[in-house]
């Protein structure tokens, strides 16, 4: 049996930060890991890029059930904290969009920082380690069971992640550890993930795979002015992916494939300036002419702008601007960016981290029903929930 003052359950961002903080507290630290490396999903995220945070972090670009829990994180350990380190470390990087940091080079860059900082802080990291069963004594001691031995501790961090990316190693460990415990936990679903379409719908959009139009996506809930991608599958892109967070099945999402124009004046202005072009010709100056294709009827589309009456011109612009979709579903877990649901937020302490009736035992990560937006907001949840909780551990 090892005995340690901190065991943190699974290295990815907020396990390593986490275990950084802790160990720089003097804390005895070991990191649990199943896989056989540490980080592997910091390792393909942003491309192999890593986008490691965004310079815009604020609390009303994250998901949950409790709104306000993430605010003491995000306050005390900000994206500029975050960035500082980076900085620290040499490693180069560039703003991508709306805020979006990644690296320069590849994501490696940032796992070689954690794990250099690690070693600094004298923490142990123990890999292909698989959890047999975790036990609370009467002492208030945890005793954690392992293909690789026995370890007890007084603080007990579960950073295991959420279900997405299978493939990576994701697992319910983290649900099935809080359910032990009797925490509740919001049931999850695949986020920041693309849409399947129906059958027909799918036949029909093939033909569009690979195209991308810069969109404003919108439901009653949610709107995001990003680019979309047609796909042999579905809708994907960013703009699709932000939105799958705020869908839910049974929906229709509206799609503005024109959010810079108001298409029906233009082509008024177009029917008197350019009385003897068609109107396929006008529309393929906006959007790819695989596009305008599919999308118009093909008599009206080689119709020249003289013959065509305002009202079909009015139905041409809404067919553009007001593109009605409704999914069949999402592409589930298997390329799910991130889990939406999870561990009651209710049941943690924003400031700490720790279950409010199980002393010694805390949540970080994507655990917790806190889920971000598309472009390095997750990451920064990872870090300054990993951050505050190594404080106290």
């Amino acid at each position: 049996m090892q005995k340690v003052d901190v065991i943190i359950i699974g290295a990815g961002a907020a396990g390593l930060m986490c275990a950084i903080e802790a160990g720089k507290r003097h804390r005895k630290v070991i990191v649990l890991e199943k896989a056989n490396k540490p980080g592997k999903k910091i390792l393909m995220s942003g491309g192999g890029r890593c986008n490691f945070t965004n310079y815009h972090i604020h609390p009303d670009n994250y998901i949950s059930h409790n709104p306000h829990f993430c605010k003491s994180a995000l306050s005390r350990y900000t994206q500029w904290n975050f960035i500082e380190l980076v900085k620290q470390h040499h490693i180069s990087f560039h703003e991508k969009t709306l805020g979006q940091l990644f690296c320069d080079d590849k994501s490696q860059a940032i796992l070689t920082m954690l794990l250099t900082e690690c070693q600094r802080a004298n923490v142990t990291i123990c890999l292909n380690t698989s959890i047999e069963k975790v036990e609370k004594s009467q002492d208030g001691y945890f005793t954690i069971k392992t293909n690789q031995g026995n370890f007890t501790c007084e603080s007990l961090v579960v950073a295991s992640g959420g279900l997405s990316i299978p493939t990576m190693g994701a697992s319910p460990f983290g649900y099935q550890l809080a359910a032990q415990f009797a925490i509740s936990v919001w049931p999850t679903r695949a986020g920041l993930v693309p849409f399947t379409l129906s059958s027909q719908d799918k036949d029909k959009l093939a033909l569009l795979s690979g195209i991308s139009v810069d969109s404003l996506v919108s439901n009653d809930r949610a709107r995001f002015r990003e680019n979309i991608l047609f796909t042999h599958r579905g809708l994907s892109g960013p703009a699709i992916l932000q939105m799958s967070s705020y869908w839910q099945a049974g929906e229709t999402v509206v799609i503005n494939m024109l959010p810079e124009i108001d298409l029906f004046a233009l082509l008024k202005a177009a029917k008197l300036s350019q009385a003897q072009k068609q109107l396929q010709s006008i529309m393929a100056e906006y959007l790819p002419k695989r596009v305008v294709d599919l999308f118009l009827n093909q008599s009206l589309a080689q119709t020249q702008m003289a013959n065509i009456s305002h009202q079909q011109l009015e139905q041409v612009a809404h067919l553009f601007h007001a593109w009605s979709v409704k999914p069949n579903g999402t592409e589930g877990y298997r390329t799910a960016e991130v889990t939406l649901g999870g561990v009651d937020c209710d049941e943690i302490s924003s400031k700490t981290m720790e279950v409010v009736r199980v002393a010694g035992l805390f949540f970080i990560g994507e655990v917790l029903d806190v889920t971000g937006w598309l472009g390095g907001y997750n990451f920064q949840w990872a870090w300054s929930s990993g951050w505050v909780a190594g404080q106290v551990v």
